[in-house]
């Protein structure tokens, strides 16, 4: 006679704790073998543990040789797959196996129903849910019944823990699957946000760069480039006439163009002026500016106000920059005999002022898209809106004075201290 108790207690174990190790966000190749492990040893354990208990109380039995041989090949098996666990197909059929044999071990020997544990979770990993739950379902339902057989009279436990255990561990893997492949989404999603942030930065700094370039072009060689082609133009015309002045057009032609070489050398090398090379200061390189801009009756002075500032490269760069653009605007459309190039250097501003005596033009209206210093011609040049895009990439801003007959004053204003750029 077997005494009520005479059978194996289920494991104290958490149904919920593998599933959540496996599933958890984040979880990598090792986290899955460790689960394995886990899995292989509890269901190893258990089946030495039924196997013990079957050898000390029906020793004599002629189903001890069935018994012993199907839990050695469970055990192999289990352990094989644990060993070289290979794809989810092959896992299922080793799955399949394992839990054939146990289905004749619990017929022949009942202790044996709690190796179920184990299997359940297995299950789960392996199986699509409603097979899964099928399988789980079917195994719980194999251990109530082999608990009642153990049983000498109707206990509630065993009617019930099984299911319970069952149902447990089915709702936590569950449920943590579903909250891992949720967040595994949201991280999918992150990592395709990022990405497409990261091409918008590279698309718009590549548009910047080239923004940059063009300006940087605008302004050193095609502006030498448009200066040869008036003089040579001119040296075209005096070339029988007077025959002096068409030389020294030529001569001047071919110093801008020598200065244009250095330009483009430059452009290439680091994308700074060439006037600024060599540790020259923005006043030198402006001085420099106004003596090789004052040619074919135009005058270009040079004046500088306050302290010997060493300014940023990026500052001083933009404003000999500008310098450029505006005198060569005033060559080519202003008519005037005189310009001046006035620079204020502050504790925490700098400022250059580039003024002519030259026809003049109406102001522009503020907000509006009308370029007064640009060339006529919209296939040349930027003009203004080159000027002002490379001041307010610096924090700076450009002020334009001018009426119609009295000349022209453009006001370009950087500031030293740091200072966030207006949005573009």
């Amino acid at each position: 006679m077997r005494h009520p108790d005479d059978h194996p207690q289920p494991p104290s174990t958490s149904p919920g704790s593998p599933a959540s190790g496996a599933f958890a966000p984040g979880a990598q190749t090792r986290d899955d073998r460790l689960l394995s492990a886990l899995l292989t040893t509890a269901f190893v354990v258990l089946l030495a543990g039924a196997l013990l208990r079957y050898v000390l109380k029906h020793g004599d039995s002629d189903r001890l040789p069935w018994i012993l041989g199907l839990s050695v090949v469970l055990a192999v098996v289990q352990v094989a797959g644990q060993a070289r666990p290979g794809s989810r197909r092959a896992g299922r059929v080793r799955l399949a196996v394992v839990v054939a044999c146990w289905v004749v071990v619990v017929l022949l020997a009942p202790s044996f129903a709690w190796c179920a544990v184990p299997l359940i979770h297995t299950a789960l990993r392996l199986l699509p849910t409603r097979s899964a739950v099928a399988l789980v379902t079917a195994l719980a339902t194999l251990v109530v019944l082999a608990e009642l057989r153990l049983a000498d009279g109707f206990d509630p436990n065993h009617l019930l823990l099984p299911p319970v255990v069952a149902a447990l561990a089915t709702g936590v893997f569950v449920y943590l699957t579903r909250e891992a492949t949720r967040r595994q989404h949201l991280i999918d999603d992150l990592v395709r946000t990022r990405r497409e942030l990261a091409a918008t930065e590279r698309r718009e700094g590549t548009l910047a760069e080239r923004q940059r370039l063009s300006r940087e072009i605008h302004d050193s060689l095609a502006q030498g480039l448009s200066s040869q082609n008036m003089l040579l133009q001119a040296a075209d015309r005096q070339w029988d006439t007077d025959p002096q002045a068409a030389r020294t057009h030529l001569r001047t032609a071919a110093s801008i163009a020598a200065h244009g070489l250095t330009e483009a050398r430059r452009l290439v090398h680091d994308l700074a002026p060439a006037d600024l090379a060599e540790g020259a200061g923005l006043a030198q390189a402006l001085a420099t500016l106004a003596a090789r801009e004052s040619r074919d009756g135009l005058t270009v002075r040079f004046h500088a106000e306050g302290p010997d500032t060493h300014l940023p490269d990026q500052v001083a760069s933009a404003l000999l920059r500008t310098a450029q653009g505006a005198l060569a605007n005033i060559r080519e459309h202003s008519g005037a005999r005189t310009a001046a190039l006035t620079l204020t250097c502050l504790d925490d501003t700098v400022a250059l002022d580039v003024a002519d005596d030259g026809r003049g033009f109406p102001a522009p209206e503020p907000g509006g898209t009308r370029d007064p210093l640009g060339d006529p011609d919209p296939l040349r040049g930027h003009g203004l809106p080159a000027i002002r895009a490379r001041l307010r990439q610096l924090g700076g801003t450009l002020a334009i004075e001018s009426t119609p007959g009295e000349g022209a004053v453009l006001t370009a204003t950087i500031p030293l201290t740091p200072a966030t750029p207006p949005a573009p």
